[in-house]
């Protein structure tokens, strides 16, 4: 059983397999992202009974567009859906959502929910719900290589200055909450074993679960195993 004592405070999840998981059923590609979203919505509300504080999810990266028109507008049909529909609900749990990733350059009626959802969700004060689209980790770390650039240029800022916090604040994650804490756990799903250019910075010390489930699978009961797992581990940081 998980220990409620021992909780990670930030879990961050690579939702991955819903292709495979359809493909496996005969249904088109779009069938599984559908499911993956219901299992995505079990996630955030098991993470709100559990008392996780920040969970962030990789839903679109910057690396996705290459996948056909059919598949990436089907994608963002569903992200809209799933705002509309469960808009209330996040509101009633007290669950705050914001966005990593350049959320304009989406398609139009998904940039209308996805505002319209962080601006009734902004002063909740439960789960922090992370969605990251149109998400990547060079992409974030450019953007904020660029951000100290023009600060050194325009002389608010010494190169011998540039700290790890200096440069977490830039990230995507500083920006929209400077106290949201790096992942203490990362869990991929479908046994591939990779970041995949998520978190790159974030996750230097994050404990990595790989379950060999498809995302549409990936159950409560195993969102606790995996929290299990990362439970029985002793934490380092370099040292002894």
């Amino acid at each position: 059983m998980i220990n409620k004592d021992r909780m990670p405070v930030h879990v961050a999840v690579i939702m991955d397999g819903n292709g495979r998981w359809a493909k496996k059923r005969g249904l088109p590609r779009l069938a599984g992202h559908n499911a993956g979203m219901k299992a995505m919505k079990k996630i955030v509300d098991h993470s709100d009974k559990l008392g996780i504080r920040y969970l962030t999810v990789y839903a679109f990266s910057t690396e996705n567009w290459k996948r056909s028109i059919a598949e990436v507008s089907g994608i963002f049909r569903l992200l809209v859906s799933y705002v509309n529909s469960d808009l209330q609900e996040l509101v009633r749990n007290n669950v705050r959502v914001k966005i990593l990733g350049d959320y304009s350059e989406l398609p139009e009626d998904a940039v209308r929910s996805l505002e319209k959802t962080l601006e009734k969700t902004k002063d909740n004060t439960g789960l922090q719900f992370n969605i990251a689209l149109n998400y990547g980790g060079r992409d974030e770390l450019r953007r904020a290589v660029q951000s100290l650039a023009f600060k050194v240029r325009n002389g608010q800022l010494a190169p011998e200055d540039i700290t790890e916090d200096l440069i977490s604040a830039e990230l995507f994650t500083g920006s929209i909450n400077a106290d949201t804490p790096d992942p203490e756990l990362i869990i991929r799903t479908s046994g591939e074993l990779r970041l995949s250019n998520f978190l790159l910075w974030q996750s230097a010390y994050s404990e990595l679960v790989f379950p060999d489930v498809l995302w549409p699978d990936f159950t409560p009961e195993e969102y606790e195993k995996a929290i299990e797992d990362f439970q029985s581990r002793e934490r380092r940081f370099g040292g002894r």
